[in-house]
């Protein structure tokens, strides 16, 4: 079903979403803002690995992403390759390359055109558009193990069209049922709920959390963060003129949040017994294995979450936009209808998942005081985006045979003409990995932030 997870991650200034604007291939969500969609949420691999396995199944090992440039002659269009991954028994490192084609061949479109002859001066002008650096990108991760669970992950990426290098330090110490994690950035890359992205000159994340519970269950996080320099706009599809979301600013925050996490079946097929399967093992009808063992039954469920939050601001106080000490409540309830048993090759997968998410209990509040006082003749309104309640659909097809196909929606609720206005969508194309059990290929467009890559999954649900 929709991941109910992310609204708790989301509390958090660690919950990776999937874009294409770095060689990472992720960017934050933003703190206190509506849940992003379901489709958005970042792969659990790194994406040096996801280049290490995908190049096997593309031409030359090159990998196409659609991402928004700051010069637009640069076009969006780009191709990735993992140009080198040595490895020891406790260390690895990759090299990845970034092309953008577009500028290149415009260039020499252009002098060709001006050129009288074909002479050494075309020749020069061509090698000049080649060794153009803004056509390149550059990055460099490296994994070293500490013990036999510890490690330290590595980063620097160059970004062609940008100035500067971005840098990141990830330290990941799993214990028997927390993690602890330490990162930082220089900078950090945020994706806002408009579509904009903003990056923070400097960012540390210090987080401790409980396993999240398989169905039903507990979970607890307690997270320390600091931020320096004031967050900067960078492109995005879509750009305005408003300022950056208040959690971004300077400052240092220590912040906990607990939820609960419930899930019931209103209908799933019964487990067959001993003699049952015996029968069938006789039975010479052929057995076909699921594409993934996530989506292996047919079922109708419901599941919700709730949990709340306490923020205190140690510095930073001095902005209006958010204040010193904060306590706030969120939730998530949704339903799932799945027919099929995802293993033939055709019509065997339908699914539907519907989940509503409220992001912060006291701006809804707010919300509904302010609606209130509207209808008694205040003219007095609410601008939190947060106040309004989300709803996202999702909708999963069966293609032929691995292959999906899925649409992910939100809406907001109480906006726009007919009640609720499309925030966000996101369509993907999905090739399941059988021996992987739970892993897939997954190639994804928003066209509200004109972006589109290609990533490799594992365990998404």
């Amino acid at each position: 079903m929709a991941n109910l997870s992310s609204a708790i991650d989301s509390v958090f200034w660690d919950h990776n979403l999937s874009s294409p604007q770095t060689l990472e291939g992720t960017a934050r969500s933003v703190p206190g803002e509506p849940f992003p969609v379901d489709g958005a949420r970042a792969s659990r691999s790194h994406r040096i690995q996801q280049l290490s396995l995908l190049r096997e199944g593309f031409p030359l090992g090159v990998i196409p992403a659609f991402a928004p440039s700051s010069d637009k002659r640069l076009g969006s269009f780009s191709l990735n390759s993992l140009l080198l991954s040595p490895s020891s028994s406790n260390w690895w490192a990759g090299l990845v390359g970034q092309f953008k084609p577009k500028k290149l061949f415009a260039d020499i479109k252009t002098s060709i055109s001006k050129a009288e002859e074909w002479d050494l001066q075309l020749f020069k002008d061509t090698t000049k558009h080649i060794v153009d650096k803004s056509l390149y990108s550059v990055g460099l991760w490296t994994q070293i193990a500490l013990g036999s669970s510890s490690s330290l992950l590595l980063s620097a990426e160059r970004l062609g069209d940008k100035n500067g290098i971005r840098k990141k330090l990830m330290f990941v110490h799993p214990l028997e049922k927390h993690d602890l994690t330490v990162e930082a950035a220089w900078p950090d890359l945020f994706l806002d709920h408009k579509g904009r992205f903003w990056d923070v000159p400097e960012s540390l994340n210090f987080d401790f959390s409980s396993l999240a519970p398989e169905t039903t269950g507990l979970q607890y996080r307690f997270g320390v963060h600091k931020s320096k320099g004031d967050p900067q706009q960078v492109n995005a599809a879509e750009t305005s003129g408003d300022d950056a979301p208040a959690s971004l600013f300077p400052g240092l925050c220590a912040k906990a949040a607990v939820s609960y996490k419930a899930n019931r079946d209103l209908w799933r097929p019964k487990e067959k017994d001993d003699n049952t399967k015996e029968e069938e093992e006789d039975d010479d009808a052929p057995v076909f294995l699921p594409y993934d063992i996530r989506l292996k039954e047919p079922h109708a469920a419901v599941s919700g979450i709730v949990g709340s939050t306490l923020a205190a601001w140690i510095t930073g106080r001095d902005t209006k936009r958010r204040s010193p000490i904060s306590a706030d409540a969120f939730g998530s309830a949704c339903c799932t209808f799945q027919k099929g048993r995802f293993s033939k090759l055709y019509g065997d997968l339908t699914r539907v998942d519907a989940r509503v998410d409220v992001s912060s209990a006291s701006a809804l509040a707010k919300r509904i005081f302010h609606a209130i006082r509207r209808s008694s003749g205040s003219n007095k309104t609410d601008d939190d985006a947060s106040g309004s309640p989300r709803l996202s659909l999702i909708f999963q097809q069966q293609v032929a045979g691995p292959i999906v196909f899925k649409v992910d929606s939100q809406f907001q609720v109480g906006a726009g003409k007919y009640g609720a206005q499309m925030e966000d969508l996101i369509y993907s194309l999905n090739y399941s990995l059988r021996l992987l059990e739970s892993g897939k290929v997954v190639a994804w467009y928003s066209p509200k932030r004109k972006e589109g890559m290609v990533e490799l999954r594992v365990f998404e649900f």
